[in-house]
């Protein structure tokens, strides 16, 4: 029998997502980090500190963990709702970020 997916767990996914991604956004600001441009996530996944356009250890260490936070969140995500609708809510999530953050967030066409 297919497992049906939930409609509160997707919409409890979504939220988490949303929450863990202001964070890594706020603390990408912090460490002058370009999040989205390409390349960047993976630097800082390995611990590559050369990305950031500021010193600051105690908040590099804490965007890392944090976006590790979100790839977890994104396969709980991924069981709950399915791989096209967790695409779906990630990109509007971005596109909300980088709306009100701006070009410091960095990807394409960020100045």
């Amino acid at each position: 029998m297919a497992q049906r997916k939930s409609n509160y767990g997707g919409a409890f996914s979504a939220r988490n997502l949303e929450e863990v991604d202001r964070e890594v956004a706020r603390l990408a600001v912090i460490c002058k980090v370009r999040i989205l441009d390409p390349g960047v996530i993976e630097r800082v996944l390995r611990n590559d500190a050369s990305v950031c356009g500021t010193k600051s250890p105690a908040a590099f260490e804490k965007l890392r963990s944090v976006l590790m936070m979100h790839y977890e969140l994104r396969e709980q995500a991924v069981d709950a709702m399915g791989e096209a609708l967790t695409q779906r809510v990630v990109a509007e999530l971005v596109e909300r970020l980088r709306k009100r953050i701006g070009p410091q967030l960095g990807g394409p066409g960020a100045k």
